[in-house]
C-alpha cells in the first residue's frame, strides 16, 4: 500500500494539484491546481517545439517515468475473462482435431453473451471467416451444436481478400457497419497469405500478425487466427506451431490445442499471453453436439485481493449517482485513504484498468481550462 507516500510526495505534482482543495483557496481568483499547469502560451510553445522535434527524421519518441505515471492508459478489455482479451491470438493445432468446432463455440458465446465454462463473456458482434468451409457445412455445424437457437450478432464469410490485398479494407468496412464488434475469427491463417509470397520467414510471419495486431489495437477488439502445427516433435510445445517464432513474437497470446489420439474425445489447450496468466485447459467433447466441455484447469488463475483504495473510490458513484467530478484534492478529501492528492492520482492512473474491469467505474484525469479534473463514471457491467 502507498499510504506513506503522503509524507514523501514531491511538491511538484504529477497528474494532480498541490493537494489543496478548491474550497480551501477562497482568497484566490484562480483555482490553485490551475496554477500547477503551464499557462496557455507556454503550452502552445511546448506543442510547437514538440512538433518541430517530431518532424526531425532522427527523432526518437520517449516517455519519462513521470509521464508514464501521469497518464491513465487503457488496459486491454477482456472478451472472455482469463482467456481472450483485445489483441491478436493464435489458436494452433493439428488438422481435424476440433479447432473449428472450438472457435465456433467461442464465436457463439461471445455473440450471445453466455458464459463459456463459467468464465464471464463480454458480448458483442462476431465475424467468423470460415475460409475452409461453405455455408451448408457451417449451417450443419451450428445446428449440431446449438439447434435452432440462433443469433443475429454472429456473422459468417467463406471468402475474403488476402492480408495487405483487400482483407484490411473488408474488415474496416465490417467494423464500421458493426461498431459493437468484439471478435474476429480467421480460419485459417494460410487462407489470408498472399499466394506465391514468402511461405515461412520471420519477417513475413511477423508482418502478417503485425497487420492484424495493428487493426485489433486500433479498434480494441480481439482477432483469433486458426493455424496448424508441425508434425515433428519440439522441445517447447509452442515450437510445434507452423512457421517461425515471428508468429508468437508478435501475437498477444497463443492457444495450443493437442490430443493424444486424433479420435479421442479429450484435448488440452495450453494458454499463454501477455498480461495474463499461463494455464492448461482440459476439455472433453460431447460426442453428439461436438461441444467442448471444461473438465479442469491447471494453474488456476490468480485473483488479486480486493483493493481498498479502488473500493472506496468506486463507492463515490452508483446507478443513482453515476458521475463524480472534482479536482485531485477534492477526490483525496472525499475518499480519505491516507494518500496525498498527487499520489492518489498516480495510483489511479496505473489502476484505472482494474477500476473499470472489476469495479465498473471509468476513470478520466484531464487538464481543463479551470485546472486538472478527475471524472468517475459508473458503467453497467454489460457495457
Amino acid at each position: 500500500m502507498m499510504v506513506n507516500e503522503k509524507t514523501t510526495a514531491p511538491d511538484t505534482s504529477v497528474g494532480a494539484d498541490d493537494g489543496q482543495s478548491l474550497h480551501d483557496s477562497t482568497k484566490q481568483s484562480i483555482p490553485h491546481e490551475a496554477c500547477e499547469s503551464n499557462p496557455p502560451e507556454e503550452n502552445i510553445e511546448e506543442m510547437r517545439e514538440k512538433i518541430r522535434r517530431m518532424n526531425d527524421p532522427h527523432y526518437l519518441h520517449t516517455v519519462s517515468m513521470t509521464e508514464l505515471y501521469q497518464t491513465a492508459y487503457q488496459s486491454r478489455p477482456p472478451i472472455i475473462d482469463g482467456l481472450l482479451y483485445a489483441g491478436t491470438y493464435i489458436l494452433a493445432g493439428a488438422p481435424k482435431i476440433g479447432k473449428s468446432f472450438l472457435v465456433a463455440q467461442i464465436a457463439y458465446h461471445v455473440s450471445t453473451g453466455k458464459a463459456l465454462w463459467s468464465d464471464e463473456v463480454h458480448p458483442g458482434t462476431v465475424l467468423y471467416l470460415a475460409l475452409e468451409d461453405d455455408f451448408q457445412r457451417i449451417q450443419s455445424r451450428m445446428f449440431m451444436m446449438y439447434g435452432v437457437n440462433d443469433t443475429d450478432r454472429l456473422h459468417f464469410a467463406t471468402a475474403a481478400g488476402k492480408i495487405g490485398n483487400g482483407l484490411d479494407e473488408q474488415l474496416e468496412n465490417f467494423v464500421r457497419e458493426h461498431p459493437d464488434t468484439r471478435l474476429i475469427i480467421i480460419d485459417t491463417m494460410q487462407k489470408i497469405r498472399e499466394v506465391g509470397g514468402e511461405a515461412y520467414s520471420y519477417a513475413s510471419d511477423y508482418e502478417i500478425i503485425g497487420r492484424l495486431k495493428q487493426f485489433a489495437d486500433k479498434h480494441c477488439i480481439c482477432i483469433l487466427t486458426v493455424h496448424h502445427t508441425r508434425k515433428q516433435p519440439a522441445g517447447d510445445s509452442f515450437e510445434m506451431i507452423s512457421g517461425t517464432t515471428g508468429l508468437l513474437g508478435c501475437a498477444d497470446g497463443s492457444l495450443l490445442m493437442q490430443k493424444k489420439k486424433r479420435t479421442a474425445l479429450e484435448a488440452t489447450i495450453d494458454v499463454v499471453g501477455r498480461d495474463q496468466q499461463d494455464q492448461i485447459l482440459y476439455l472433453k467433447k460431447d460426442a453428439d453436439t461436438q461441444i467442448w466441455n471444461l473438465e479442469k484447469v491447471e494453474n488456476e488463475l490468480h485473483k488479486e485481493p480486493p483493493d481498498h483504495v479502488l473500493e472506496v473510490v468506486a463507492g463515490l458513484v452508483s446507478v443513482k449517482q453515476p458521475v463524480w467530478t472534482g479536482s485531485p484534492s477534492e477526490l483525496a478529501d472525499a475518499v480519505h485513504v491516507g494518500m496525498a492528492a498527487n499520489a492518489l492520482s498516480k495510483y489511479l492512473n496505473v489502476k484505472s484498468g482494474r477500476l473499470l474491469d472489476e469495479y465498473h467505474v471509468r476513470y478520466e484525469n484531464k487538464v481543463r481550462h479551470e485546472g486538472r479534473r478527475i471524472t468517475l463514471t459508473f458503467v453497467a457491467a454489460s457495457e
